[in-house]
């Protein structure tokens, strides 16, 4: 790589920030992490080369902290900056920033995290693409007789969208014209908490479809090509927890693919994009598709695009911000076999995943053919309660569809956290629903589980997981140092028969 910088501060925290050094250290540079008072002793300090305190827990005077962050870079010697994701990521006024101070910021321009960061400006450029939309406004919904009448017009149900940002927040369901000042007036208020804009537009709704994304990757010199796409439908709270690659529907239609592929790729450069982005679609039970919006930055869930298409992302991203050319054209990009991600979280799914936070007592990761974890935690780490509970990401792949979710089965009977709630148990039982097995999904599709599950039996309780983790490596000790030869026979825990049964 053309040593354009040798220096890369991180302005993010947990597992990614340990993805990133990890990445940033593959690519012969230094990393610079950064870390707020909750965050002191945390894993992705650990890893880095250097490390600056930005301030206190609160991510507003830390990770939010334009200055804090550019300070920390111009101290540390950085040249170039990577976001991440989350936080300052989708920031036009932070690429900006880093820009101007002489910093290379890793990821799209400025100019394009503007035309694409509002729902409705993006909108309008899908449009001007040529891309579908879900049929609805751009301007926001602030006049009620107006609004009332787009309502009318599109047809109820409808939905409320916050014109800046995500995750659900500003989004609202409205069946009727009676509920529709209500909900304005409440997704307005959410959205302006949320993003400092209260703006909100109005789309059609569309029932039960599924969510699937194109990742897209483009370099400073008009090459712009898409790596396929990621299912995304099982969401809670319009949060996803489960994405694999490929779509089990999209996979079965391949003319299907390389359209929604060339519409993201229409978006990104009527934008002038570059670098890794993602395209947003829902898919109605027609399969006709409907661009949502482009995410401006890597995405949680890129491990699983990056197994199928054997590409490292975040080494493109690093290639791309240097300056150079894609190594590959669109043609070149191949698909191979199946990956599924777990967001490993810590929250208690029998409490309407209720966060979780506390100190991790005993954690074992799982391993093995196929298997792969992104985590950025450690047996006795606080996970704090500050920030997002996301502790790591369980990926695994395999050939086709049925292998890969054997595999992270497999992987899940293996996996053990103590001390704290995580949703590990859920993942299990998820993992063999037929209708999950059979691919039958939507946006819909978890609260519909949620509703037709069976009691589970009382879970293990915590000495008990301790006290078998500690024979797994009182097992491991003996047959290291030969104990057991005698019969022949190792001990075998009772994780490893769990493992068994998991995948009967």
């Amino acid at each position: 790589m053309d040593k354009v910088f040798d220096t890369v501060l991180i302005a993010n925290r947990g597992e990614i920030a340990v993805r990133l050094i990890r990445a940033v250290r593959e690519a012969g540079l230094r990393s610079i992490a950064v870390y707020s008072d909750a965050d002191r002793a945390a894993l992705h300090v650990r890893l880095a080369d250097e490390a600056a305190h930005i301030g206190p827990a609160a991510s507003s005077e830390s990770y939010l902290n334009m200055e804090r962050i550019l300070d920390a870079a111009r101290k540390h010697g950085a040249q170039a900056i990577h976001p991440g994701y989350g936080f300052l990521s989708e920031n036009a006024d932070f690429a900006e920033f880093c820009t101007k101070a002489g910093f290379v910021f890793i990821g799209p321009s400025a100019e394009a995290i503007r035309k694409l960061g509002s729902k409705t400006s993006a909108r309008i450029l899908a449009k001007a693409a040529h891309a579908p939309v879900v049929p609805g406004t751009e301007e926001p919904a602030t006049n009620l007789a107006h609004a009332r009448a787009v309502a009318r017009e599109l047809g109820y149900p409808v939905l409320l969208k916050a014109a800046a940002g995500g995750g659900g927040k500003g989004m609202r369901r409205v069946d009727s014209e009676s509920e529709l000042e209500p909900a304005i007036r409440d997704a307005s208020s959410e959205a302006e908490r949320s993003f400092r804009n209260g703006e909100v537009y109005i789309e059609k709704l569309v029932e039960n479809p599924r969510h699937i994304e194109i990742q897209i990757f483009g370099d400073q010199h008009g090459n712009l090509i898409h790596l396929g796409e990621r299912e995304c439908s099982l969401q809670r709270r319009h949060q996803k927890v489960l994405e694999e690659c490929p779509s089990p529907l999209v996979a079965a239609y391949p003319e299907m693919r390389a359209a929604m592929g060339e519409a993201a790729v229409r978006v990104a450069r009527a934008a002038g994009y570059y670098n890794a982005g993602t395209a947003e679609f829902l898919v109605d039970a027609q399969r006709n598709f409907y661009f949502l919006e482009m995410n401006t930055r890597l995405q949680v869930e890129h491990p699983v695009t990056e197994l199928v298409t054997g590409l490292d992302l975040v080494q493109l991203q690093l290639r791309v911000a240097a300056g150079e050319k894609l190594p590959f054209k669109q043609e070149d990009i191949r698909w191979r076999g199946w990956a599924l991600e777990c967001r490993v979280y810590a929250e208690d799914p029998e409490r309407q995943f209720f966060p979780s936070p506390g100190r991790i007592a005993q954690l074992r990761e799982p391993a093995g053919p196929g298997i792969r974890v992104d985590s950025g935690v450690y047996p006795g780490w606080t996970v704090p309660i500050d920030y997002d509970p996301l502790l790591a990401k369980l990926i695994a792949h395999g050939p086709d569809r049925e292998t890969a979710i054997r595999r992270i089965l497999r992987a899940l009977a293996e996996y053990a956290i103590t001390g704290i709630e995580t949703n590990l148990a859920f993942f299990r039982e998820l993992l063999k629903d037929a209708e999950f097995r059979a691919s039958r999904l939507d946006t819909g599709f978890l609260e519909a589980y949620m509703r037709r599950r069976k009691p589970q039996a009382a879970p293990e309780s915590e000495i008990e997981i301790v006290a078998a983790i500690a024979a797994d490596a009182y097992a491991g000790a003996r047959q290291a140092n030969g104990a057991g030869a005698a019969t022949g026979t190792p001990p075998v825990s009772r994780w490893a028969a769990q493992g068994r049964e998991q995948l009967r």
